[in-house]
């Protein structure tokens, strides 16, 4: 396909176009979608919010979790406690759960049974586990952040102790390291390619993936820099735009085929996130603080793009400190996960 044709060029996003869908949400960090409509977001109260079709709402959890409190203490709850972010649907279709709190890989039933699956690798515990990707051949992919906690101290700009692990017939590994604060993948089209955002170097970069799992020939994918803010979520649209949510500043971008950033909607300009940027550069990790006072008015803290609708048209947004998914007509389709093939 030609530029041109690009169905991205010349769009943006505007508030007038957003709806919202789910209430009295609890961290909607990562979204799934499902052809039926139903809609999964993870939830701090220790699960997953089940938003169905028709809007109703049912809380999928073993054991529910108080903790979670923005009103109160927001530091406490962003920082502690069972943290559920990062989701995929295992080949029978219950949960894999990146649990940014509690620091392992879970998996839950869709009766809420759960149980924990790793939290340790090469005899050391797992670290920050943040998301979790299943690709075509049924191999997990496991994304780590960072050893230290609380995950506020690497929030920094020369700091990469993160890392990709591997889950296959030959168990759990790591198979790529070295990343800054490593946050979410996504595989192109023919899963030829992973691509990783590495959140403290605010980039993209991908690897080859070899048949046997292996990761290689690692580049940076687009800009060297994707502007104010810092990388969180991605996910690819079917023409081969990777979206990106870029989390304190509330940016919603894109990086096209032949690498250009696009901005497609930005929620949060202003003094918060010059301050940020200026705390950032000076090497030191950002304070709390300096990060809350940060988010728009949209999905404050936004952390992640989905694709769903019968058309795959749709785009949900999840986020770190919103309380419903804001929602938009997309002018092209995402690019389908393993579990709508």
């Amino acid at each position: 396909m030609s530029r041109s044709l690009n169905p991205l060029h010349g769009w943006t996003l505007s508030r007038a176009d957003i709806q919202y869908i789910g209430h009295d949400l609890c961290r909607p960090e990562c979204i799934l979608a499902e052809p039926d409509g139903t809609l999964w977001s993870a939830d701090a109260r220790g699960g997953i919010m089940r938003i169905a079709a028709d809007g109703s709402q049912r809380l999928l959890i073993q054991q529910q979790s108080e903790h979670f409190d923005l009103s109160g203490n927001a530091k406490t709850s962003l920082l502690e406690g069972t943290l559920p972010n990062g989701l995929a649907f295992d080949r029978h279709g219950d949960f894999l759960i990146a649990n940014f709190g509690t620091d392992a890989l879970e998996i839950m039933t869709r009766d809420g049974k759960s149980r924990v699956l790793h939290d340790a690798i090469d005899g050391m515990p797992i670290g920050k586990v943040n998301f979790v990707l299943r690709d075509s051949l049924d191999r997990v992919w496991l994304t780590v952040s960072t050893r230290r906690n609380p995950w506020s101290e690497a929030i920094c700009n020369d700091l990469a102790d993160g890392y990709i692990a591997l889950l296959d017939d030959k168990g759990l590994r790591v198979v790529a390291d070295g990343f800054a604060f490593t946050n979410e993948i996504r595989f192109d089209a023919n899963e030829d390619y992973l691509y990783v955002a590495e959140t403290t170097a605010n980039r993209v970069s991908r690897l080859k993936v070899g048949a046997d799992g292996s990761l290689s020939e690692r580049e940076i994918y687009g800009p060297r820099d994707l502007g104010h803010g810092l990388i969180d979520g991605i996910t690819f649209d079917a023409f081969g735009n990777l979206w990106g949510a870029m989390i304190f500043s509330d940016r919603l971008i894109a990086i096209t085929p032949e690498g250009d950033l696009l901005t497609l909607f930005d929620d949060g300009a202003g003094p918060a996130i010059e301050n940020f940027e200026k705390a950032f550069q000076s090497g030191s990790p950002v304070s709390f603080e300096t990060m809350s006072a940060c988010g728009g008015m949209v999905a404050p803290w936004i952390a992640s793009i989905t694709f769903g609708g019968p058309d795959l048209k749709t785009a949900y947004v999840g986020s770190l400190k919103g309380t419903s998914l804001p929602s938009f007509r997309s002018p092209v389709a995402g690019l389908p996960m393993v579990h709508w093939r």
